[in-house]
């Protein structure tokens, strides 16, 4: 049985903004939207509680500086063969300018979360990064959660329930559409489904900002990469929402291009769990290494793309049945895990770290320490082998060597973490109903932001680039949607 949303308003009342999914990037479109002038948003969330994955996020948001050209240098080299070997000339142009405005746009990125009050003044360098651009908060909260509340509690006191509506529980089904005399589609709305009141709809435009299908795995994932369907995976085991696009029209790029992240927590006590936490790329920024059987094998501060690879070279482990995971462990010396305090005692919390004395690690362990020390504190002109250049916060023996000091412990194993690929969208984030490198043909009535899109990150997302990604395109489908409802569309 259907229900029209919209019969609760007449045809001249004002035509609200629709955004599916409540992450970053729908937060941001629906904080724009209403900033832009549109009268209302209603935002749809299947799950039972808003943040999507987005909440999660622990290692915080790129905001180049002034004169930090190599921002785009750092994306370009990052996207690797999927961008350097485009077949059209004009499709690898395309790609290029959505990096530009991703880049570019950063400052202004930080900015507005920053006027939101949202704090981000601890700056660390990721692994792929040539400096230190990533930005999080200096007290306990993860960045993720920091900005996801923050924006929620902005927009529920600053436009109120009367203009930011937020329905959980609510999964978008279908897109409503229109077919003009010249055969071209345009959205309308969208009909949704909730447990109590059946099958809806709403006429408005539309937002769609549901996420990435890292934890699809026996759907989207098994049908694109089949090969990754036994690594765990960070994400909850949800179906992506990349068919109800494509079902309108909408073209999708890059969905063989999965990023696998190098360092997901082994939880001791359920070492065979496929959902795994994340162990944040900041801990290796702040001056984390990582060891196999003692020593240490890669530059840590690499692609996620590269560390994943060479760990994955490694004999895997045998004792978790199913799944595919390696037996590598992350170590933070004292004042690395000063510098991540806050994320340091929740992942002690949680059992995941453990904290030992120097003297209590075995001596193949001690002596990579030692070793790994002088080349930190430059002594004798001693140079990383596995060429490090940033060795964020370590300090242990640095300038004095101590068996007492503490450091943290725990493995980690590559995860399924995020998905490149995506729909097609243009510079004012508009669906794309055409092949990359053809003529655009936006989709009328309908934008997309965040993990959804494709084309942006080719082979590997840059570590603080996912939360950018969200804002800086959240914030152009918020206003160009604001603009559609104003003039009465959807």
């Amino acid at each position: 049985m259907y229900n029209n949303h919209n019969n609760a308003r007449s045809t001249n009342d004002p035509v609200p903004v629709i955004i599916v999914g409540s992450g970053l990037a729908g937060l941001s479109a629906a904080y724009t939207a209403l900033q832009s002038g549109a009268t209302s948003v209603y935002m749809f969330e299947r799950a039972a509680k808003p943040g999507g994955n987005s909440i999660k996020a622990s290692s915080g948001i790129n905001g180049a500086t002034t004169g930090d050209d190599a921002f785009f240098a750092d994306t370009i080299r990052s996207a690797g063969k999927r961008l350097a070997e485009t077949a059209s000339s004009e499709a690898k142009v395309q790609r290029e300018h959505l990096i530009k405005i991703l880049t570019e746009r950063s400052p202004q990125a930080i900015g507005f979360l920053s006027d939101l009050g949202v704090d981000l003044s601890v700056v660390t360098q990721l692994g792929g990064h040539s400096r230190a651009r990533t930005h999080r908060g200096a007290g306990k909260t993860p960045p993720g959660v920091a900005i996801v509340s923050t924006l929620l509690e902005k927009l529920k006191t600053e436009f109120g329930k009367g203009k930011f509506r937020l329905l959980t529980g609510c999964e978008v089904t279908k897109l409503l559409t229109t077919t003009h005399s010249d055969g071209a589609v345009a959205v309308t709305g969208v009909e949704y489904k909730t447990e109590a009141a059946g099958v809806e709809m709403l006429r408005g435009p539309v937002v769609f900002a549901t996420g990435g299908f890292a934890g699809d795995t026996h759907g989207l994932l098994s049908r694109y990469r089949p090969d990754l369907s036994g690594l765990p995976s960070t994400n909850e085991p949800r179906p992506g929402g990349h068919d109800v696009l494509t079902a309108v029209g909408a073209r999708l790029v890059d969905m063989d291009s999965v990023q696998i992240h190098p360092t997901g927590f082994v939880d001791p006590q359920n070492p065979g769990a496929r959902l795994k936490f994340l162990a944040a790329e900041m801990l290796r920024g702040e001056g984390g290494i990582l060891l196999h059987e003692g020593k240490r094998f890669v530059n840590e501060l690499e692609t996620r793309e590269r560390v994943s690879e060479v760990i994955m070279k490694l004999p895997e482990a045998k004792e978790e049945g199913v799944l595919k995971q390696w037996d590598v462990r992350l170590l933070l010396d004292p004042g690395a895990a000063k510098a991540a305090e806050g994320h340091i005692s929740f992942y002690v919390w949680k059992g995941l770290l453990k904290k030992l004395k120097v003297k209590d690690l075995a001596e193949t362990t001690q002596k990579t320490l030692r070793e790994y020390a002088e080349v930190v504190s430059g002594r004798e002109g001693k140079v990383d082998g596995m060429g490090r250049r940033a060795f964020g916060h370590w300090s242990l023996g640095v300038k004095e060597w101590d068996d007492e000091a503490e450091v943290c412990v725990g493995r980690i194993t590559p995860i399924v973490h995020f998905t490149m690929g995506g729909v097609a969208i243009n510079d004012h984030a508009q669906v794309l109903a055409s092949e990359l490198g053809q003529e655009q043909k936006p989709i009328q009535g309908l934008w997309a932001a965040g993990e959804i899109t494709g084309a942006i990150h080719g082979d590997n997302r840059l570590g603080g680039s996912s939360l950018l990604e969200c804002v800086v395109f959240g914030r152009i489908s918020g206003e160009r949607a604001a603009l559609a409802a104003r003039d009465g569309h959807g």
